[in-house]
């Protein structure tokens, strides 16, 4: 796999397809942006991230994530210095999870290996991590931040349960999925920042769902050449698109009414907070391009929250 694989909560997408958003960032973020490492640099680039202190551990997190989730590792380095080696390590998390689903032949080995991840978050929360460089770097963000342990369990669960390989019965099915991967890590990023705030976990839930809606469709290429599809059956079936059609890379008519439905929904996510929440969704995106000016966004979200919404609009 190349070595600049993106990972979601779908596994690896390709890097260079459109994004949440559309509309390009702020020269200042971008300008921020080009400053940091490229994901082909030299092992210095990376001990200069992690600076003259970092452990062996922290940048074994750091390389990981600059390998497997260069949208991850670019928003992470954005975070404030006090929370960049904590979401590091979450992130990395992540990528260690969303890794097993592709790297193994048999359903069995899987499990085998989220059963080992099951037991190193209880030992984490035991304070006897193993002796391994994520459970390590995590052991020490759960420490630092008080990290809910549910959150993390969720996200193995719920990557457990998506083992089974199978395209999702419905919208509703992948927003779940979404919510416990997604979200759950936008709720354990929150934690690290310091945020608990009932109207940025709110935005959190609503955007991890568009993500992963979104995550679904950037990885459908990528599933696809794999002979895979995952897209929700019922919307499949409303437009009279079959998996066949998908794998042949169709660009038919129906083929695009599924991707616009899924968009739409998608859309609706940040509608809604947006209505229920009077635009504080909505302002995290317009945030993010205006360099996080507090001004874009509402006063009911604390302005602390914005950095945990950069992957928002990640990959535009």
């Amino acid at each position: 796999m190349a070595a600049c694989t993106l990972v979601s909560a779908w596994g690896p997408l390709r890097p260079g397809v459109p994004g949440l958003c559309r509309r390009r960032p702020s020269r200042g973020l971008w300008a921020h942006a080009r400053r940091l490492p490229e994901p082909a640099g030299s092992g210095r680039s990376v001990a200069a991230v992690s600076g003259p202190g970092a452990s062996g551990t922290d940048r074994y997190c750091l390389e990981l994530l600059r390998k497997r989730d260069y949208e991850g590792y670019l928003c992470s380095l954005l975070l404030p210095a006090e929370s960049r080696s904590s979401a590091f390590a979450l992130r990395a998390f992540n990528v260690e999870l969303a890794q097993v689903k592709d790297s193994v032949s048999e359903k069995t080995i899987g499990l085998m290996r989220m059963q080992f991840w099951k037991k190193t978050v209880d030992d984490v929360y035991c304070d006897s991590p193993p002796h391994q460089p994520v459970a390590i770097e995590l052991w020490k963000a759960v420490k630092r931040h008080n990290l809910t342990k549910r959150w993390l369990m969720k996200i193995i669960d719920e990557r457990e349960k998506n083992l089974d390989d199978k395209a999702y019965r419905n919208i509703q099915e992948l927003e779940n999925y979404a919510e416990n991967t997604q979200s759950s890590l936008l709720y354990l990023t929150l934690e690290i920042l310091g945020i608990k705030d009932l109207h940025a976990d709110h935005a959190a839930s609503h955007i991890g769902k568009a993500q992963g809606i979104v995550t679904c469709l950037r990885a459908t290429p990528y599933h696809g050449s794999r002979r895979r599809v995952f897209l929700p059956m019922d919307i499949c079936m409303l437009h009279g698109v079959s998996q066949e059609d998908f794998l042949r890379k169709s660009q038919d008519k129906n083929v695009r009414d599924v991707v616009y439905d899924m968009a739409s929904q998608a859309h609706l996510h940040l509608k809604h907070v947006d209505s229920t929440n009077q635009g504080s969704c909505s302002a995290v995106v317009f945030a993010v391009e205006k360099n996080l000016r507090a001004r874009s966004f509402h006063k009911s979200v604390p302005v602390k929250a914005f950095p945990a919404f950069l992957q928002t609009h990640a990959g535009s």
